[in-house]
Parts: structure tokens; sequence; C-alpha cells
């Protein structure tokens, strides 16, 4: 995550279309637990549960968690996050970047709990630790706020030790840890962590974050060391990994591709873009947006502050370019800073909670990008490029099921779209969805014929006065 730069502190077979909002209600998701540990589908494009039911991946960033908060505000948090239908946290096993976290220097914990007994020569921060001998109180710390997350039905993806967060020829106190260390050492800290960890059923790893030197040799190196490790003591999780702001996507560095099963798509850019191409990418893998523009925080561009109609533009934007899901972020619960128990319900957690419900609705897992724009035809605005914002992109997305029971597209902007109903795979009903608060309008006239095409024209404003929509087209049984 880039540091904060001045911010305050259904039914089966639809179609599609989401346009811009912003505020909603409360929602909370009553949806079973899944079942861990997570594991590929069988066409390896999503994620399911050990009973095989699709998981749609609806995760936040506690990245700091563990190194700023007490046992006591993981309960709350993810007590919290469950009520809002999460099911995913990303957890940074060791906190020590001050500049970024406000963090110690020695990675302690509240209580003064440091994660390794001993120095290697040179210093006393967190740079210079042995990283062979591991403080096992603070591992038992770890595991308390793991087991917390499982009680409360999270998967945590869990990195074991941040690359964060300055570039070449500077590094995190982390990554140089492990350079200070060398290949023997990281691996014995890997071997370490995945012998502790390989028995919680509710893990990813998830390594890098911001890992802006991952095309240097030696960094990329001592981060892969750990990561083999871990996985040749533990096989049965899932791992990925974070590279460089402000995009980038895991199998960009193909020496990850043997080891990692799930693709990360990080970018501050209209999310299809990136998405699209990890979509693409082989090894074919799941991909969702690990990192984007987060709640409250601005980054760069003040246009593109992380309001509620920003947040879903990149939201449905994943979802239709091939996504598995995404991990939300906040401004203040991110770094665990003071306050952040006042700004943890927004309304961009209740509208992720509207965005989560709906594609559960439908069968999102099937959902094919419409890359060709032979489904959307018409009314696509302009794609931009990795330097177009996000509050200025119109770009309509698309996606539909292959047996034609399904098209959805996405246009962060009211205007008349054309849709191919003859992909469909019989006559058709059609509804609007606000995505501000989870309310659906029919259209008349249906059941529309499939064949041709049609104009579909949304309201010009949804309930929270803008201008975003999802359009329903759904193929409808020919003997009712």
């Amino acid at each position: 995550m880039v540091r904060n730069t001045g911010a305050p502190i259904v039914t089966l077979g639809l179609v599609l279309l989401i346009c811009q909002s912003a505020g909603a209600p409360a929602l909370v998701s009553s949806a079973t637990s899944p079942a861990y540990p997570l594991k590929l589908s069988a066409n390896r494009r999503y994620l399911v549960d050990r009973n095989n039911r699709p998981f749609l991946i609806v995760g936040d960033n506690p990245h700091a968690l563990v190194g700023m908060g007490t046992t006591a505000d993981a309960e709350s948090f993810f007590a919290d996050r469950q009520a809002h239908g999460f099911n995913a946290v990303w957890m940074n096993m060791l906190v020590a970047t001050p500049a970024y976290y406000d963090s110690r220097e020695d990675g302690s914990t509240p209580d003064g709990i440091r994660p390794f007994t001993g120095y290697t020569a040179g210093g006393n921060d967190a740079s210079h630790y042995d990283l062979t001998k591991p403080n096992e109180a603070y591992f038992v710390r770890v595991d308390e706020m793991i087991t917390a997350a499982a009680n409360h039905g999270l998967v945590v993806f869990l990195d074991p030790i941040d690359t964060c967060c300055t570039g070449a020829p500077r590094r995190g106190l982390w990554l140089q840890a492990l350079l200070n260390n060398g290949l023997t050492a990281a691996t014995a800290y890997g071997q370490y962590i995945g012998e502790r960890f390989k028995h919680f059923d509710n893990i990813v790893w998830l390594h890098g974050d911001d890992f802006n030197t991952w095309q240097t040799h030696d960094d990329d190196a001592v981060v892969l060391a750990v990561a083999k490790a871990i996985k040749a003591a533990g096989p049965r999780a899932l791992h990925t990994v974070e590279l460089n702001v402000p995009t980038s996507s895991s199998l960009d560095d193909q020496a990850w591709a043997p080891i990692i099963s799930l693709n990360s798509t990080y970018t501050y850019s209209p999310t299809y873009i990136e998405m699209l191409h990890s979509y693409n990418q082989k090894p074919v893998m799941p991909t969702y947006l690990v990192e984007g523009h987060y709640d409250l925080e601005k980054v760069g561009d003040p246009t593109d502050y992380g309001t509620p109609w920003v947040l879903r533009r990149q939201e449905y934007w994943t979802m239709l370019s091939g996504g598995t899901g995404q991990l939300y972020g906040n401004a203040y619960t991110w770094p665990f800073i003071s306050g952040w128990k006042f700004h943890i319900d927004t309304v961009g957690v209740a509208q992720l909670a509207i965005w989560k419900d709906f594609f559960t609705s439908l069968p999102w897992q099937d959902l094919v990008p419409d890359q060709d724009h032979s489904t959307v035809t018409a009314g696509l605005g302009h794609y931009g490029d990795l330097r177009t914002r996000v509050s200025k992109s119109d770009f309509c997305t698309a996606a539909g099921t292959p047996d034609g029971s399904l098209v959805v597209a996405y246009m962060p902007t009211a205007r008349t779209i054309t849709v191919k109903l003859a992909n469909l795979k019989a006559p058709a009903d059609a509804r609007w969805f606000d995505p501000t608060n989870g309310a659906y309008t029919a259209i008349p006239g249906g059941p529309f014929r499939n064949d041709g095409t049609r104009q579909f024209t949304p309201p010009a404003s949804n309930h929270d006065g803008d201008s975003d929509w999802v359009l329903l087209v759904a193929a409808v049984d020919s003997n009712r």
C-alpha cells in the first residue's frame, strides 16, 4: 500500500451493467462460513472451499494489526468484519516500518514482545535481526490472531516477511533483514514459519507487499527462499505474491510461477486494464484485486480520493474483468492508527456488502470477460491506459456466462449501451440494479427476444444521486 499522501486519516442468467454511486445502508451477509482450506477450482479460474463451494474473496487489509494492535483489537476488528460479510483479511506477520506504519523499529508488539531474540552485527533495529532466532512468544501472538480470525470465518492472507516499502537502493527494514541474513538464514526462517503454521487451514501465504525491487536478483532470491521453504513444509496452503506499485500482477515475475496458485493484481489505474492482463497471463490461475484505492485515502490526483463511487468503480470493474474478488482497504485500519475504531463502518464498507451480496446471488464464477465486445457492442466509452484516473474513466466492462444465460457489463457513467441479445440462450427479462442501496427496478417490455440487439438506457441518477447502475438481463424459461 502506498503511504497516504494527504487524505484524512438474483437469479441465474443475467446481464449486468453498472455505473457510479456513493452511499448505502449497512448490510450483513448471512452466508454460511466457508470450510477451509481453500483450493483452486477445476478450471483454475476461481477459488473453492473444502466442500467445493465457490469462494468470492471479500477481504480487508489490516496490514499492521500484529505489530500495532492487541488480541482484543483483533477480536473486535474480526467480529465487525464478519458481521459485514467479509471472509478474508491481509495481515503482515512482521511490522517494523516507522515512516509507513508508525510502528517501532524493533518490530515489537504494543506490549513489548520482539519477534527475534538476537541481532546480526551492525545494528539493533529490525533490519539486523538474526532470522534464525525467532522469539516463540511473538509467534504465539500471531497464533492467537489467526485463531481469532478462524473463529470469525476469516481466511488470513499472511505475509511472512514484508518487502515494503522503499525502492532501490533503499529497502524496507524486513527486506534488508533478509539481505543481511542471506539465503541460508532466509530459508531457515521460512522452514520455521512453514512448520509452525502448517496446521492452520485458514492461511493463504501472501509474499511481497509493494515489492518494488523484485527485478533485483538478490532481492527476489531471498524472498523466494522464504516462500519455497514455507511451501515445502506445508504444501496444502495456497501462495501468492504482490509485486510493485503502482501496477503489477504476480506472474509478471515468472520466477514465482511454480510457487503461486493465485495471481494478485495491484493497480491504482482503472482496474479492468491490469485485471485483464492478469486474466490472460499463463499459467492460468485465479486473479483478484489485492490493492487499489483505499477508503478515505488519497493517492495522487485528489479527484481519486477514496470515495464510495471510486471504490465502486474498481469493485465492479474487477468482477467483470475476470476477478475472483478483492481486498478492500481503509486509511485508518491498514496501518491500525489511532482512531481506527471510529472509521471502520463506512459507506464504502456498506456498499461493498451490497457488491458481495449482488455477485453471490449470481453464478459469478462462470463469468467470462467480453474482451472482444461481442456482447456490449456500442456505448463502451473510452478504454484509456494506465495513466487514466479511476475517477476519469467512463469505460464499460462486460462479461457473460458461456451457456448464454448471463452477460455482465459495467459503465461508470450513465448513457445508452447496445447489448447483443442474440448471445442469450432464450428470451430475457431485464432489470436495473442500484449499487448504492441494492434496489432492483424492472425494465418494461420483457421478456425480450433473444435475437438482434437492443439499446438500454439507465435512469439519470441512482439513490445517491450518482449515475452508475447495473443492468441485469436474464434468460428465462420459455415455458413460463
